[in-house]
């Protein structure tokens, strides 16, 4: 779809690591912003190299993580990356489009289902964003 075009043009591997279905009560519309917003995201600051997606289940928790070989993320930005309007490279930001919002959106989707989101980054060396819900069964 949209995203994986969005890889083509930019030349990175959009890689999708198989994994089990993991059955969750959620809202389909948040989840797949949510889940749309992180993707997008590390297309956007990913200059080289790919973006991977995999998903899994641990400890009866569903959990969902896009790790990027971009620029990463300065230390003193990584707490307030899910802040509206918080842009860690604002011109950056600005010629590629958003708005600030993207990370406060998922954010408050992931909230709303009783989950989590997480973030590991090393400038030069990307980026992990990574959130946990509850899983059904």
């Amino acid at each position: 779809g949209a995203l994986r075009d969005a890889a083509r043009r930019a030349q990175l591997e959009l890689v999708l690591e198989p994994g089990a279905a993991v059955p969750v009560v959620a809202d389909r519309v948040r989840l797949t912003q949510a889940i749309a917003n992180l993707v997008d995201n590390a297309l956007k600051y990913t200059e080289q190299g790919s973006v991977r997606v995999a998903v899994g289940e641990r400890d009866g928790r569903a959990w969902f993580e896009v790790r990027d070989t971009g620029s990463g993320i300065p230390a003193e930005d990584l707490p307030r990356v899910f802040e509206r309007f918080h842009r860690v490279d604002k011109a950056r930001s600005r010629a590629k489009g958003g708005t600030g919002l993207g990370l406060a959106i998922v954010k408050h989707a992931i909230g709303l289902h009783g989950g989590t989101v997480a973030l590991e980054s090393h400038v030069g060396e990307g980026s992990t964003f990574r959130f946990e819900i509850p899983a059904t069964r």
